[in-house]
């Protein structure tokens, strides 16, 4: 196995994807977001990324962008056949 050194950030990377593609994706299908419990300890963690990487926010924001891209074309994909059965 070879490890290869990453900037801290990418140790919670995947959670801040997940999290922001969820808003996306929530936003452009129209669900309503329930705030988080944890919240301030959330945007904690966020706050030292962003204190380690200043690009950080903008890495997990492209990844989730394309993520939720994909899932909505997906999405357009699986659904296109029952609208136009239901027209």
């Amino acid at each position: 196995m070879i490890l290869i050194p990453q900037p801290p950030f990418f140790a919670g990377l995947s959670g801040y994807v997940a999290e922001l593609g969820a808003a996306f994706v929530s936003a452009t299908i129209g669900i309503k977001l329930h705030d988080r419990e944890d919240h301030a300890a959330y945007l904690a963690n966020w706050l030292q990324a962003l204190r380690n990487d200043k690009k950080c926010i903008f890495t997990a924001a492209r990844l989730a962008q394309d993520a939720s891209d994909w899932l909505l074309s997906r999405m357009a994909v699986e659904t296109a056949p029952e609208l136009e059965a239901a027209a």
